[in-house]
């Protein structure tokens, strides 16, 4: 442009020949030119253009023939819109706009145009104001493209079935989209009248008043889940996201929740699924498992029945214990079912660990044999543990014949136990809550597990073992066995390196009073006469029971349910000790026939017999002084012994 100017042919134009310009208009030349930023000077009364290479594309076809002439001459079509800016700069007012819209005739160019300017006022050396300065920007392309955007965003805005909403602290809605109307089935005015706290489902009132503590912090809040109540009272899921306003004086935030509804019904679907296949594996464990036991109980008994039919009385005692033996092995078998499950009954009591393990130690180098040496490694001052003694040795002798499966061709394996202090970090990696803990760990050197056999490793008749070998529940008992005793197991293995088990158990705040197993038993099991009343709903058990306790020398008196066993306790009969099932039909469980029973006879002995772990119905374990409980299965001997050491306690 400087060379165009200098081409110019001036003498016609009211400027006249540049040497006669004013200074102040040479040195705003000066500067127009050298800038990149579009740039034009109106001067004199009717604002002859000059301007710069920057200012050159907005004319278009204008340019060069805009230079030296009249700006109304040139841009004709803005007269009206831009005469008051122009007369604003003529009385000494500079004029600043972020954005003017213009209606432009440019071949090629759409008519509408916008502009970010700023007019000033330019004085001649008397101190006239004799034009003006503008810098400039086409803002065209800008404008036009955030308005596509801003009405991208209005179209979403109307059309997302998520909820988007503006509101205040007070407590309503500002602004929602339409999707709030169609899903709530609530009006608009409806939605924006009243309080929200009137559409959020009343149990999650609470956690939307954390989150409004939290906003109003200036702290976004994310993925937290609360209920709406459509207009008929139905819940409907949402996950919210929600941030405070940049300003924090606007006292609102914004919001956005989406219905998750659908995605919980699958999930759901989905859990009910897996819990199936589970419950299919179990069931088809189980099945396999008690049919082949079942097949040795009645296969032994009919041959004992065809033997003493026919007479024959020689060799019957093998097949009683063969079906004796088929009887314990189910027991065993419903007992680890239970332990995974964790309704096993147990009997917990302080316990010395270091002890219990030690006094272990000859009866499990015999089980895992010579191949394998066990080396046991306890810490001085080892904690003692509220648990059920004999529950931890099946779980120790479980670990330690996995330790020798493991290790086919011999090893070594240590048994260590120590205290261990579980921080918060600590606490969420092993799944327990912080405290202090007790651990048992088993470590061989053996195969180790797969990532993918760890995961599966609890699982009830999950195993790695050859068929035959092995049943599938030792792991799942063991970690039904800690997980009900307020502990939890954890499995550390690398293939090829061996693998380490840790039995994690809460530490007791006392002094250990006995061991697993150290119960002495009285030599004389016979009674003297006295009375027992026995309830039970199964007519087989009760009969059982009081064969065994007849030839004891007891005197029996049995009842179907507690009603029937409370007539008897309201009479004058003697009774010295009560044996009830946990479990009892027509509404009364065996802890509340014992409650009843020793609120009528005080200090009355109980013995509880249960088929599984209705713990809460006993007491959790922790019996009242003179109770005391047996677990089904049970031998007629652990009956004998049991009542026995009842009665004879003081």
């Amino acid at each position: 442009m400087g060379a165009v100017m200098r081409a110019y042919d001036w003498s016609n134009s009211p400027l006249g020949p540049p040497d006669s310009w004013p200074q102040p208009l040479k040195t705003l030349v000066g500067v127009m030119l050298g800038a990149d930023q579009p740039m034009f000077i109106g001067w004199g009364a009717d604002h002859i253009l000059l301007y710069n290479d920057g200012y050159a594309p907005m004319l278009a076809d204008r340019h060069p023939g805009a230079l030296g002439r009249p700006f109304f001459d040139v841009w004709p079509e803005v007269r009206d819109e831009l005469t008051p800016l122009f007369d604003a700069v003529a009385r000494g007012e500079p004029v600043h706009m972020a954005d003017l819209s213009l209606e432009l005739d440019r071949p090629g160019r759409h008519p509408e145009a916008h502009f970010a300017f700023s007019y000033t006022p330019v004085r001649s050396e008397t101190g006239e104001i004799d034009g003006l300065f503008c810098a400039c920007t086409e803002t065209t392309e800008q404008v036009v493209a955030d308005r596509q955007s801003s009405a991208a965003r209005n179209r979403l805005f109307e059309m997302t079935r998520d909820l988007f909403g503006v509101a205040t602290f007070d407590g309503y809605l500002k602004t929602i989209n339409p999707a709030w109307a169609s899903i709530l089935g609530r009006s608009h005015d409806e939605l924006t009248s009243r309080p929200f706290s009137d559409i959020i489902h009343p149990d999650d009132l609470d956690a939307t008043g954390s989150v409004i503590e939290t906003l109003m912090r200036g702290e976004p809040v994310h993925q937290f889940l609360v209920r709406l109540l459509k207009a008929d009272g139905t819940p409907i899921s949402f996950a919210w996201s929600a941030t405070p306003d940049s300003d924090p004086g606007s006292g609102i935030f914004y919001t956005v929740g989406r219905d998750i509804t659908e995605e919980q019904n699958r999930e759901e679907m989905l859990r009910q699924s897996q819990k199936m296949e589970a419950v299919g594996q179990l069931t088809g464990g189980l099945a396999h498992d008690f049919n082949n036991l079942l097949t040795g109980m009645m296969g032994n008994l009919e041959l004992l029945q065809m033997r003493v039919a026919r007479g024959r009385t020689d060799d019957l005692d093998r097949f009683i214990s063969a079906a004796q033996g088929a009887g314990r092995r189910a027991a065993s078998l419903t007992q680890r079912l239970l332990a995974f499950s964790r309704r096993q009954t147990l009997d917990p009591r302080p316990t010395d660990v270091a002890a219990l393990v030690r006094g272990m130690e000859d009866l499990l180098r015999r089980t895992v044999g010579p191949e394998c040496a066990i080396e046991v490694i306890d810490a001085p001052g080892l904690w003692p543990a509220m648990i059920d003694g004999t529950q931890l040795e099946s779980a120790l002798l479980n670990l330690c014949i996995n330790a020798r499966d493991a290790m086919p061709g011999g090893g070594r394996i240590t048994i260590e136990a120590a205290n261990k202090r579980l921080d918060q970090r600590a606490a969420r990696q092993h799944d327990i809550d912080p405290g202090e803990y007790l651990s048992i760990c088993v470590t061989d050197a053996g195969t180790g597990m797969e990532p993918q056999v760890v995961e599966r490793a609890f699982e009830p008749f999950f195993t790695t073992k050859p068929i035959g070998q092995g049943t599938g529940l030792g792991l799942s008992m063991v970690y039904g066995f800690a997980r009900q005793s307020g502990g939890q197991v954890r499995i550390y293995s690398e293939v090829g390196m061996g693998t380490t088990i840790c039995i994690y158990l809460p530490r007791y705040d006392g002094e250990a009073t006995n061991t697993a197993g150290d119960d002495v038993l009285p030599e004389n099991m016979k009674g003297s006469g006295e009375t027992i009343l026995v309830v039970d709903d199964e007519a087989t058990i009760r009969h059982l029971i009081d064969e065994v306790l007849d030839e004891q020398g007891y005197t029996v008196i049995g009842a179907g349910d507690g009603a029937a066993g409370i007539k008897v306790l309201q009479s004058g009969a003697r009774i010295d000790l009560l044996i009830t099932d946990v479990g009892l039909p027509n509404g009364m469980n065996g802890r509340q026939v014992a409650d009843a029973a020793r609120s009528l006879r005080p200090g009355l002995k109980v013995l509880f017999i249960t088929g599984y772990a209705e713990n809460a119905a006993v007491g959790n374990g922790h019996l009242e002084p003179g109770m005391e409980l047996l677990t089904k299965p049970f031998t007629i001997e652990a009956l004998s012994m049991k009542v026995a050491e009842i009665l004879r306690q003081a």
